[in-house]
């Protein structure tokens, strides 16, 4: 039998939907060439933004029409499904549609009844439960016989998160969140911060080295607040550094996301600068430049504290790479407040930055305010914060043009057959000439020029 997966989101999800994959492995399933001819089709949501949600939901619609024509209804329409026309040819051949994640826990009552094409709805504490659907699909189950157990009180990390034949893992570590910031709907569809023990993240990380697994991403909502019996996130990465070399692991590269500042202490610092699998690259969410709209936001720390942390992060660490989150458009930011954005972008100088504007969650604090910005407005500021962050990201990248660096090369360049594509530790991409049998290798490399945002390099003889 075979699966397909679509996922939305963070690359919280992107564990997720490989860890489900990994089971269906296991219970020897195959993944379609496209989603229009599997048996198994799998949504993962994402409910971060209302765009996010609309997408899925006109995705729906269109699984609407899939599935009336895999079953071969009369009146249904082949277009844009010719290949799934083609499939039933012979007969009818039925597609179970399953949506899991963020969107999932939100809408868990009401999503399958607005949307009949949905056979299961997998909220984001029912993970443990897709064994069960897998053997109801192999026994040609009534979906409507299973009834799926979405328990808050207890969540399940799953054993393994790798994608088949990936030499890059995510390790979720911790799952939830307590920040509550006032825009954010994490809280309300991941629940409280729950952190996986010492021993289960070192067994993953066995697991991944005999996968030959070259670079691991640490993951939780907040990384920096985790905590384990008395382990804390500083603690986990000299634990994690000391068994990958004891074990002589294969993993050579260890990131993390996302931090809060709040949380970001000088002690995490100087473990980032003393243990050479620690990648020199730190994401930090700002979010905003103003103090004011910084405490209507719920983030805890000010303008200053923020610039203070970066200040000890750059002294200590000189080759640090930093990238940020930027919302503009937050109910009652006036053009000062936004002006205070621009400005704290020319102090840090982030390498790169997600950015995008204020988007109305339903549930949250901020969305019940009455001086929300107009879309236009907003529009408009998010404009300028990119064009802005576009021609810092282009000073910071030539700042290493010229350098000799160890990158990890992930795979052929798009654009070139005869060029790999590379990875360096501050989380930058470069292209060079060579042969493909480096992918996943770690090689020496000297920075040439700059395209883009995107270096041209030269393989030094490894």
């Amino acid at each position: 039998m075979t699966y397909f997966f679509e996922t939305y989101g963070c690359q919280m999800n992107i564990a997720e939907s490989a860890a489900v994959e990994q089971l269906l492995i296991s219970r020897g399933w195959t993944k379609a060439y496209d989603v229009q001819v599997c048996d198994l089709a799998i949504i993962n949501t994402c409910s971060v933004r209302q765009t996010a949600e609309n997408r899925i939901l006109g995705r729906l619609g269109w699984f609407t029409g899939l599935k009336a024509l895999r079953a071969c209804k009369p009146g249904a329409k082949s277009k844009t499904l010719e290949l799934a026309a083609e499939y039933v040819k012979d007969g009818p051949k039925p597609i179970t549609v399953v949506v899991m994640g963020c969107m999932a826990e939100r809408l868990l009552k009401s999503l399958q009844k607005d949307y009949p094409v949905v056979d299961y709805v997998i909220g984001t504490y029912a993970k443990n439960q897709f064994g069960n659907i897998i053997s109801a699909i192999e026994n040609n189950s009534n979906p409507k016989n299973l009834k799926l157990i979405n328990n808050p009180e207890q969540y399940e990390f799953s054993a393994i998160s790798l994608e088949p034949g990936a030499f890059s893992a995510f390790v979720p570590i911790m799952h939830g969140c307590n920040n509550f910031c006032t825009y954010c709907i994490v809280p309300y569809v991941r629940g409280r911060e729950v952190s996986r023990s010492l021993d289960e993240i070192l067994k993953e990380i066995d697991v991944l080295s005999k996968y030959n697994v070259k670079e691991i991403t640490l993951l939780g909502q907040n990384v920096n607040s985790y905590s384990f019996e008395g382990i804390d996130f500083p603690t986990l990465l000299e634990r994690i550094c000391d068994h990958i070399e004891k074990t002589q692991s294969s993993i050579g590269w260890i990131r993390f996301m996302s931090s809060h500042p709040k949380d970001l202490s000088e002690k995490l610092i100087d473990v980032i600068l003393r243990r050479k699998q620690l990648c020199h690259h730190i994401h930090l969410p700002v979010q905003h430049g103003s103090t004011k709209v910084l405490k209507e936001m719920n983030r805890r720390y000010t303008r200053d504290d923020y610039i203070s942390l970066v200040e000890k992060i750059k002294k200590s660490i000189p080759d640090v790479s930093l990238t940020t989150d930027i919302m503009v458009g937050f109910p009652g930011e006036t053009e000062e407040d936004f002006e205070e954005v621009l400005s704290l972008m020319n102090i840090i100088m982030y390498e790169n930055a997600f950015m995008y504007y204020y988007n109305l969650r339903d549930g949250t604090p901020a969305s019940i305010r009455t001086d929300q910005i107009a879309t236009e407005v907003k529009k408009e500021r998010l404009q300028k914060v990119i064009d802005l962050q576009l021609e810092i990201t282009r000073k910071q990248m030539e700042k290493r043009v010229n350098q000799n660096i160890t990158v990890l090369v992930e795979g052929v360049s798009r654009d070139n057959k005869s060029e790999v594509l590379a990875r360096t530790p501050q989380d930058e991409r470069v292209v060079f000439e060579a042969s493909d049998n480096l992918i996943g290798k770690f090689v020496q490399v000297k920075l040439d020029k700059l395209v883009g945002n995107t270096f041209k390099g030269t393989l030094i003889n490894n």
